[in-house]
């Protein structure tokens, strides 16, 4: 399973303060960020789903994220 996040990292310190949390997390395979995109986007790639708590565990570390999917499903201007 892939999912893809919109996030406010904008820096690779920011990435890698964060990282110990994320590969904490026992579903996720590997992940990445790419702050060349204008999303600043994290992707996973985990073994089930597990938005909400990729999305919680990021608030609490004063990153705001937004599953990409969900936001597609609600932005079809």
């Amino acid at each position: 399973m892939i999912l893809v996040f919109k996030t406010t990292v904008t820096s690779t310190e920011k990435a890698n303060s964060i990282s110990p949390f994320i590969d904490a997390l026992p579903a996720i395979i590997r992940w990445n960020f790419d702050l060349e995109d204008c999303d600043n986007v994290l992707r996973i790639e985990c073994t089930s789903d597990i938005s909400q708590e990729v999305i919680d565990l990021l608030k609490r570390n004063g990153i705001e994220c937004v599953d990409l999917d969900s936001e597609l499903l609600f932005d079809m201007d």
